[in-house]
């Protein structure tokens, strides 16, 4: 097993690592941070529960730690396909970037866009952020995005599956060509890997578990059913008190 201390993370975040609790990286963990310490685009494929959020959390903050934000203007985005996933990267940032000076903001739906606002004016490094959100503030001319340095995509499947391809090419869109991109997905079909292709830059393609395998931890069921709307719905209603 490797230790953090192996994987060229400055004293301040081995620290911050360790006042979690954690020593040893996940094999997403191990393979992914010393690609992107230096600077290189990742494209990881883990299965959810492998570590895939500090595998980028933890270089971002090495990256970004010796600059800082102007207001409107910040250096990274998160993009996240629901509030609560974007909920947990922004807990994780919190956790590693402790020891540093480094600003963040969750744009997510359902809190005041009030206070949003308020934090990106007066400048923030990292925007997390769901796709709805951050277009949203956009367009209202909230923030400037031509000074993103470091672009992630957590989740990339269930972005997809959730039909938020349109979103993500327009952030795409309004981000300058130059800056690192890290896509994480716990599968790799076809549209991931269009996705990685018009996102990436020659990326470092880390897989840890066989391509589109499920987590052996998650049970799956199959519940056979007829086309009565009714018996169908029964069923399915059923099945969450198994």
């Amino acid at each position: 097993m490797t230790e953090f201390s192996q994987l060229g993370l400055s004293p301040t975040t081995l620290q911050a690592v360790a006042d979690t609790g954690y020593t040893t990286a996940t094999p997403i963990q191990e393979q992914a941070i010393p690609v992107a310490l230096a600077g290189r685009d990742v494209l990881g494929i883990a299965q959810t529960g492998t570590g895939k959020t500090a595998a980028f959390t933890l270089p971002l903050v090495e990256r970004l730690a010796s600059g800082r934000a102007r207001a409107r203007m910040p250096r990274a985005i998160v993009l996240a396909p629901t509030r609560e996933l974007a909920d947990q990267v922004a807990e994780s940032f919190a956790k590693y970037a402790k020891g540093t000076k480094l600003s963040w903001v969750l744009l997510i739906g359902g809190v005041s866009m009030g206070d949003q606002v308020a934090a990106l004016n007066k400048g923030v490094d990292v925007l997390i952020a769901t796709p709805g959100r951050l277009l949203d503030l956009f367009e209202r001319g909230k923030m400037l995005l031509t000074g993103v340095e470091l672009m992630v995509i957590d989740e990339a499947d269930r972005m997809l599956d959730m039909g938020f391809i349109h979103d993500i090419k327009k952030v795409l869109a309004l981000l300058p060509q130059k800056k690192q991109s890290l896509l994480f997905s716990a599968t790799f079909s076809d549209d991931i890997k269009a996705l990685a292709d018009r996102l990436l830059n020659q990326p470092a393609l880390i897989e840890v578990a066989r391509r589109n395998q499920t987590n052996e931890s998650i049970a799956q069921k199959i519940h056979p059913v007829d086309r009565d709307k009714d018996r169908k719905s029964t069923r399915l209603n059923s099945s969450h008190t198994d």
